[in-house]
C-alpha cells in the first residue's frame, strides 16, 4: 500500500548525492579553491609554494604544473582543473597557472550570473562563442617572427623571468636555444626525445652545459674493460645475465667434490653460452637494465666488451632511440640486426659512479643538457625552468608567432570580446562579457602579486590600449609600456591554449547538474565543506 513499508533505495544510501544548484555550487567552489592556490604564483614576482611529501622531501617552486602535480587532491571537480594544467603543459609547455586562474575566474563569473537567473546552458554557449572569438583575436594580434634566433632567446628569457634562477636567465636562454636549434629538423623540434635533462649537483648554475649524445652516471663493470669504444655495436638487454635460479625452492644433493665441480661448471657454462651469443652477434658495448654477475663480467671483459648494468628504463629508452638498438628480453636470440650503433661509448673518470657518454649516434640526433647547481634543490628548480624555456622555444620555432606579454594579449582579448558581445543578441552577451572579465584576471593577478593595486593597473591598461594594443604592465618598473619593445613576449600557442583549456573545463563543470559520489571506507566525510582539497603544503 502506498505510504507504507520500507523505503526503496535507488542508489546506495552511503553515496553523496547533490543535484541542481547544490551540485553546481559545490563544483564551482572546488574549482575556485584550486585556482586560488596557484593564483599568487602568477607573474615574474609571484610567490613560491613549498610542497612536502609523505617522507619529508621538499620542493619549493612557483611552477603551476609542479604545484598541482604535488597536491593530493580529493575532490573530483578539482581534479578536472588539475587536468587543465596537465593539458596546457603537454601542448604549450608554459602558461599552466594562467589556464587554471582563467578557469577559476570563468566559474566565479558564471556563479554570479546563475544567481541572477542565467541558465548554465546559456553560459556554456556564450563561453564557447567567446573562446572561438578569442582565438581569432589572438591570431590577428600575433606577430610573425619566422626563424629568428634573437626572438627565440627573448621568448625564453620571458619564460625564465620570475623563476628561482632568473639571475642566470641570459645564460639559460642561450643554452636552451642552442640545444633546441641543434635538434631541430624539418621545422619541428622533438624536444622530449632528442634533448635529455640530466642533473649534476656540483659546481654552479653557470657551469650548465650541452653535451653531445647521452650521458649517465654509471661505471664499466671491470677495470680491464675498455674506457673508450669507437664505432660501437650496442646491445640493450632487459634480463639478468647471471646464474638462473629455480622458480621454486629445491634441494640438490651433492656427495662428492667432483659433483660440486660439475654443478658449478654447468652454471658457468649456461652464463657463458649467453655471453657467447652476444659476442657472436658482434656487440662491443652492452647495457643492461638488470644485473650482470661476476661470471658474465669475466667473459665480457675477456672479449673486450664494454658493459654496464642496472640502467634505468628512461635511459634504456633513450639509448634505443639514439642508437637504433632493440631492447632484448631473450639475449640468447640476439642477432646483429638487433644491435645499435654509436660512434663513441666512453667513460670519463675512474670514480664509482663515473660518467658514461654515448655519442655520434647515426640513428637520431640526441643531446644531453648537464644541469649544474650547488645543491639538488637548485638543480631541481633549474630543470623545471629549462624544461619550460625549451617548450616555449619549440612553440615559437614551430608556429613562428608571438604576442606581447605583461598582460597585453589578455587586455586585447578582453576589449575585443566586449565589442563582440554587443553584437550578439540574447543573454549570451552576458556570458561573453563575463568571459572578458575572467581573462582580465591574469594581468590583475600579475599586478597584485607584484605589490601593486590590481584594479588601478587594469584601468591604466584600458586607457593605454586605446592608443597601443601592445601596452602591458612591467612589474619591475611599475609602468605601463609597450611590451614588444621591452622584449617581453610570449608564444601565441601558450595564450591560445590557456584560453581554450580554461573554457573547455569551465563549460564541462557548468554542464554537471547531478553528482553522485560513493563513500569510501577511508574517507571520513565526503561533504564539500570538509573535503574540497587535501594537500601537504605548509606555507
Amino acid at each position: 500500500m502506498a505510504g507504507q513499508g520500507s523505503p526503496v533505495y535507488i542508489i546506495n544510501p552511503n553515496t553523496e548525492h547533490k543535484q541542481g544548484k547544490d551540485a553546481l555550487s559545490m563544483n564551482i567552489a572546488a574549482s575556485k579553491a584550486v585556482a586560488n592556490i596557484v593564483k599568487t604564483t602568477l607573474g615574474p614576482k609571484g610567490m613560491d609554494k613549498m610542497l612536502v611529501n609523505e617522507i619529508g622531501d621538499i620542493v619549493v617552486t612557483n611552477d603551476g604544473a609542479m604545484i598541482l602535480k604535488g597536491m593530493d587532491i580529493e575532490h573530483p571537480t578539482a581534479k578536472m582543473i588539475v587536468e587543465v594544467a596537465k593539458t596546457q603543459e603537454d601542448i604549450a609547455g608554459d602558461g599552466t597557472t594562467s589556464a587554471v586562474v582563467i578557469a577559476g575566474a570563468l566559474l566565479e563569473k558564471a556563479e554570479d550570473l546563475i544567481e541572477e537567473g542565467v541558465h548554465p546552458t546559456i553560459l556554456v554557449k556564450g563561453f564557447s562563442l567567446a573562446a572561438e572569438k578569442s582565438v581569432d583575436i589572438l591570431d590577428d594580434f600575433a606577430v610573425d617572427v619566422g626563424e629568428n634566433r634573437d626572438m627565440l632567446e627573448t621568448v625564453a628569457k620571458t619564460s625564465i623571468s620570475g623563476k628561482g634562477n632568473e639571475a642566470h636567465r641570459d645564460l639559460i636562454a642561450k643554452i636552451c636555444v642552442d640545444a633546441a636549434l641543434e635538434i631541430a629538423q624539418d621545422g619541428k623540434m622533438n624536444i622530449s626525445d632528442n634533448i635529455i635533462l640530466r642533473q649534476d649537483p656540483s659546481e654552479t648554475v653557470s657551469d650548465t652545459e650541452i653535451v653531445e649524445g647521452l650521458m649517465m652516471f654509471k661505471s664499466r663493470l671491470h677495470p680491464s674493460m675498455p674506457k673508450l669504444v669507437k664505432d660501437a655495436k650496442v646491445a640493450l638487454l632487459d634480463i639478468p645475465l647471471e646464474v638462473r635460479k629455480t622458480a621454486n625452492k629445491s634441494k640438490i644433493q651433492i656427495e662428492t667434490p667432483e659433483e660440486l665441480e660439475a654443478y658449478l661448471a654447468q652454471e658457468d657454462a649456461d652464463v657463458k653460452a649467453i655471453v657467447d651469443k652476444i659476442i657472436v652477434a658482434g656487440a662491443t658495448a652492452v647495457f643492461n637494465t638488470k644485473n650482470i654477475d661476476d661470471h658474465a663480467v669475466h667473459y665480457l671483459q675477456k672479449a673486450g666488451i664494454f658493459a654496464i648494468r642496472r640502467v634505468n628504463d628512461d635511459d634504456m629508452k633513450n639509448l634505443s632511440y639514439a642508437t637504433g638498438a632493440r631492447i632484448m628480453k631473450r639475449p640468447q636470440e640476439i642477432e646483429a640486426s638487433d644491435l645499435g650503433e654509436a660512434g663513441r661509448v666512453e667513460q670519463e673518470g675512474d670514480t664509482d659512479p663515473a660518467t658514461i657518454f654515448v655519442s655520434e649516434c647515426p640513428n637520431a640526433k640526441v643531446i644531453t643538457m648537464r644541469i649544474r647547481g650547488s645543491t639538488a634543490h637548485v638543480t631541481d628548480d633549474l630543470e623545471r625552468t629549462i624544461d619550460d624555456a625549451l617548450r616555449v622555444v619549440k612553440a615559437v620555432y614551430e608556429d613562428e608567432k608571438i604576442v606581447a606579454g605583461g598582460g597585453a594579449s589578455e587586455m586585447e582579448v578582453a576589449q575585443k570580446l566586449r565589442e563582440y558581445a554587443s553584437s550578439i543578441g540574447g543573454r549570451e552577451q552576458l556570458a561573453i562579457a563575463a568571459f572578458a572579465d575572467a581573462v582580465e584576471t591574469v594581468p590583475r593577478a600579475i599586478a597584485d602579486n607584484a605589490g601593486f593595486e590590481g584594479m588601478d593597473i587594469i584601468l591604466k591598461l584600458h586607457a593605454a590600449h586605446l592608443e597601443n594594443a601592445n601596452s602591458g604592465f612591467d612589474v619591475y618598473s611599475g609602468d605601463v609600456k609597450d611590451m614588444a619593445e621591452a622584449g617581453i613576449v610570449d608564444p601565441l600557442r601558450v595564450k591560445t591554449q590557456a584560453i581554450l583549456s580554461a573554457s573547455e573545463v569551465a563549460t564541462m563543470v557548468l554542464r554537471v547538474d547531478d553528482m553522485m559520489r560513493a563513500q569510501r571506507k577511508s574517507m571520513m566525510d565526503v561533504r564539500p565543506e570538509h573535503n574540497i582539497h587535501n594537500y601537504n603544503m605548509p606555507y
